[in-house]
């Protein structure tokens, strides 16, 4: 008997894949090209991001670009297409975070938070819908965050914008459902990336003993989540947001 074709095997679909010249965005990129995706990797560091894809090599190339601007991604959907032949997953997961007490949050570092960790995520999935929906096929995969569900200390803009990325996940589950698209938001705890290496250390510390599995995350285990859900094996999982915290929210 022939055995079925693996679920979870990404051969033959394109996935691009924002903030990916390193952490949670370049191991992502590397589980899809090892799945058999042709992968696009795109971030605003484009020194970063060109050496990230020809490290992972097989079908991968670099773009660069920043989600803040509509226009230039919306360029970067159309040339993946152009040279893939089609777009089947997006990954949103660039972001920034710009730390302050409430009392002393900048207008700009607000902006610049919300522009990035918010908008930037609409641009892109405005950007890469029309695609998925000419062929019938899509996964949108977006990064928000632990606190999200439970705030933290200093991260009022933060925290906004990841709680928005929530919200339109829910509605675009709602919406590109019936047209073979799913959208689905991974929430990540404390990882070991450039982010949280800048937290400092006690800070860094308390999260750790808050978490079941007393340690902190690694990138490999937040693009696993992401493989699955890029996958045919999630096809049914649609509106979610997995949490990938080692229990902090227990």
């Amino acid at each position: 008997m022939t055995p079925p074709a693996d679920p979870t095997s990404l051969a033959g679909r394109v996935a691009v894949v924002t903030g990916a010249a390193r952490g949670i965005g370049a191991a992502t990129a590397a589980a899809f090209a090892g799945a058999g995706a042709a992968v696009a990797l795109v971030d605003r560091d484009a020194d970063a991001v060109r050496a990230t894809a020809a490290a992972i090599g097989g079908a991968s190339a670099a773009w660069t670009a920043d989600v803040r601007d509509a226009e230039a991604i919306a360029s970067v959907m159309s040339d993946v297409v152009g040279r893939f032949g089609r777009l089947d997953i997006l990954v949103n997961n660039a972001g920034i975070v710009r730390d302050a007490r409430v009392a002393n949050v900048t207008g700009a570092d607000w902006d610049e938070t919300l522009a990035v960790d918010l908008t930037g995520v609409m641009a892109c999935t405005r950007g890469a819908v029309p695609h998925m929906r000419a062929h019938g096929h899509g996964r949108i995969l977006s990064a928000t965050s632990v606190v999200a569900r439970m705030g933290n200390f200093g991260q009022t803009a933060y925290a906004a914008a990841k709680a928005g990325v929530i919200g339109m996940t829910f509605v675009w589950a709602r919406e590109l459902g019936r047209h073979g698209i799913t959208a689905n938001a991974v929430a990540p705890g404390f990882i070991e990336t450039d982010m949280v290496r800048g937290v400092p250390a006690p800070v860094v510390e308390q999260m750790i003993a808050r978490t079941a599995v007393r340690r902190l995350g690694r990138p490999g285990e937040v693009a696993a989540v992401y493989l699955f859900l890029a996958s045919d094996a999630a096809s049914f999982i649609n509106g979610a947001v997995v949490g990938v915290d080692g229990g902090l929210l227990l």
